[in-house]
């Protein structure tokens, strides 16, 4: 009676219509759940109400299983009416199915944070530390010419220092870490959006909530 229950809402929930909402922001990310890559869509109306949209299932979070789930969004009557801001975490995948499906109407952003922690593999705890403040005051800039200075200097620190790994870590996406500095957003709202946090709070809970499974019956139940 459970799985037949919960079947029939998850089903409903992720085939109902989303003609009505207003999109200002969308993310996506991925968790994996038994050897699957669940990625998940996260849209922020025009109102800040924050709507979980989708999820697709798949082996590993490529550009193709995320763009079978965009597919199935705009299917389901979601309007893209002009550029929307796309906030993510620097996966190839889920990059390219955004330019793919969405084109120049996807207004990508890089997660701070997360440029931050793919820095921290390169450098010893006592170089990150600095590396870090750094980063931060830069992307606190009030302008992204500011901050792309501040940013490039911190590159050649890095090199002239031997951290080559490091610079080109940084260096890699850097543009796209300072999209939500060029919209010129009120400081509360510029700082909510400059990570993935709202999308990676609702993947906490979905991992909380299916911790205790301890036998995982295939696709199907990883899905409910």
């Amino acid at each position: 009676h459970l799985v037949s229950q919960t079947s029939k809402k998850l089903k409903d929930y992720l085939s109902r219509r989303l003609d009505e909402l207003e999109l200002a922001v969308l993310m996506v990310d991925g968790l994996e759940v038994a050897g699957h890559t669940v990625v998940v869509s996260l849209g922020i109306t025009i109102d800040g109400t924050k709507v979980p949209l989708g999820l697709w299932l798949g082996s590993t979070e490529n550009s193709r299983l995320c763009t079978a789930m965009l597919h199935d969004l705009l299917d389901r009557g979601l309007r893209i009416d002009g550029q929307i801001l796309c906030v993510v975490d620097g996966g190839k995948g889920i990059r390219k199915a955004l330019e793919d499906v969405l084109g120049d109407l996807a207004l990508i952003h890089r997660c701070h944070v997360h440029k931050l922690r793919n820095l921290q593999a390169y450098l010893p705890m006592k170089r990150y530390a600095y590396v870090r403040q750094t980063m931060r005051e830069a992307y606190r800039s009030k302008s992204a010419d500011k901050a792309r200075k501040r940013l490039q200097a911190l590159v050649s620190w890095l090199e002239r220092n031997g951290y080559d790994e490091a610079a080109g870590s940084l260096r890699e996406g850097m543009e796209e870490t300072l999209t939500i500095i060029k919209l010129n957003l009120p400081e509360s709202l510029r700082k909510s959006l400059a990570t993935t946090n709202s999308i990676e709070n609702l993947i906490s809970t979905i991992r909380r909530v299916s911790r205790n499974v301890k036998r995982w019956r295939g696709p199907s139940m990883i899905r409910r």
